[in-house]
């Protein structure tokens, strides 16, 4: 499997063409899902016992399985959060692959988390974290998240032995992600949820938790708040949040995912006050920090909690103590042990264009909600559901019902204009189809905007 020959060079030299190729493709097709039995149907067996080529293999991708899918950086793919890398970090993750450091010890890795930890420095200094704070990547903000509430629970459980035998307990809003409550469902910890999707505020907090049984009470260890809510880019009141927090004896956690890539604009950097109070944070540099899947980061105001909570022990791993192998070792501040150096690509991408770059292409995001907003005022037959929030825009097409935002959408997508998927909103009590933009793309222009909102008149 390991000899070199004429053929794998020439199969290397096809790949590296397809990736510059598609790296330098301003506009590719946005392509569209197939059924598997479809695809089977065209791709035949690939997995057998004597291998088909990789020529053949390579070509069945190219021909037929790559148009399967959804480029998720084209710049009129709006839908969801997407993600942008830039061209620097697409292709360091190249490298990135083919060096396939172990990313989880400072042995293994060393020169590599080095690079990572200095794009790290950087991403905690966007929130204003005081001195001693530090974070790690993990594979994403779900994996953000859990390490957080396992960091969170454990900390609890470590000021009173009683709360060891203990269910806890977290608070959050209808706007938080759903990887909160997964990850909560993952720990076994329950959710106490305050059914408001927009901005949650310490009031509200108060509230709900002086309602609760003594028993509840006791259990509760965490509040977790949203900076960029998915659905509208809704930040909460993160300050009176933070100072509730710390009256009443709780972990506040803050996740990012989405909004964090704004910490870098001074526009909107005065939203995200008291962030820097938070005890952990989630940001995810694989939607706006430009940077390829699946790179997510979790912060912690002081992580010798995540490390006591997190590291893991084992006989196998006694080398990885001797002197000459210390230094920041990944693995012990998130639930994975062994990884991938996911902050590779971002630290290349940072080094090559430099932070003042970053914060133009994050507000270019933000300028382009302000468009959409003015653009939809101008049309008569559109109008906001509220106010920009972030680069999230949320706007109706007045006299439309459900299926015809769907329709809309799925007859964009097929004619390769654009895809921009509706979503929901509560209204009167009730959950609006409405449609929804999300602007991360720094190639998305005032022009695509105008080519989509035309297809809806």
């Amino acid at each position: 499997m390991h000899n070199i020959d004429i053929d794998f060079i020439e199969m290397t030299l096809d790949i590296m063409k397809y990736s510059i190729n598609r790296v330098t493709d301003n506009s590719p097709e946005l392509g569209s899902p197939k059924k598997a039995s479809e695809l089977k149907e065209l791709v035949g067996e690939t997995i057998t016992p004597e291998g088909i080529s990789g020529e053949k293999a390579f070509k069945i991708w190219t021909d037929i399985l790559s148009k399967a899918n959804v480029p998720i950086n084209h710049p009129r793919n709006l839908s969801f959060v997407p993600s942008a890398p830039s061209r620097a970090s697409i292709l360091f993750d190249l490298v990135t692959s083919s060096s396939n450091i172990h990313g989880s010890y400072w042995m293994l890795g060393a020169g590599g988390i080095f690079a990572e930890n200095q794009a790290m420095e950087w991403i905690v200094s966007l929130t204003g974290l005081p001195e001693g704070a530090f974070g790690v990547f993990t594979p994403g903000g779900s994996g953000a998240n859990l390490s957080a509430i396992v960091t969170a629970r454990e900390f609890w459980r470590s000021k009173n032995p009683e709360n060891k035998n203990k269910k806890g307990l977290i608070i959050t809003s209808g706007g938080a992600h759903s990887s909160v409550i997964m990850m909560a469902k993952i720990t076994d910890t329950d959710v106490y949820l305050i059914n408001k999707e927009e901005k949650l505020n310490a009031k509200d907090v108060r509230d709900e938790i002086l309602k609760m049984s003594l028993e509840d009470r006791n259990r509760l260890f965490a509040v977790i708040a949203t900076a960029g809510t998915t659905n509208a880019g809704i930040i909460d009141d993160l300050d009176g949040i933070a100072n509730l927090c710390q009256e009443m004896g709780l972990w506040f956690h803050v996740d990012a995912a989405y909004g964090g890539g704004a910490l870098a604009s001074p526009k909107v950097r005065h939203l995200f006050n008291g962030i820097e109070k938070a005890d952990s944070i989630t940001i995810d540099p694989h939607k706006w920090l430009f940077t390829t899947y699946d790179c997510g980061a979790v912060l912690y105001k002081n992580p010798d909690f995540a490390k006591e909570a997190l590291s893991q022990h084992g006989s196998y791993l006694d080398i990885f103590q001797d002197e000459g192998a210390k230094g920041f070792n990944p693995s012990d501040y998130q639930v994975q042990l062994t990884r991938k150096l996911r902050g590779l690509s971002l630290w290349f991408s940072l080094a090559m264009h430099g932070t003042e770059t970053y914060r133009k292409a994050v507000e270019i995001g933000l300028d382009l909600a302000q468009k959409a907003k003015e653009l939809i005022d101008e049309n008569p037959n559109l109008e906001m559901v509220r106010e920009p929030g972030l680069s999230c825009v949320l706007f109706r097409r007045k006299g439309w019902k459900p299926e015809d935002y769907y329709n809309w959408t799925y007859r964009n997508h097929k004619e390769n204009i654009a895809l921009v998927t509706p979503t929901k909103w509560q209204k009167d009590n009730e959950l609006e189809t409405v449609a929804r933009f999300c602007f991360i793309n720094p190639d998305t222009t005032e022009e695509d905007l105008k080519i989509i909102l035309k297809t809806m008149n």
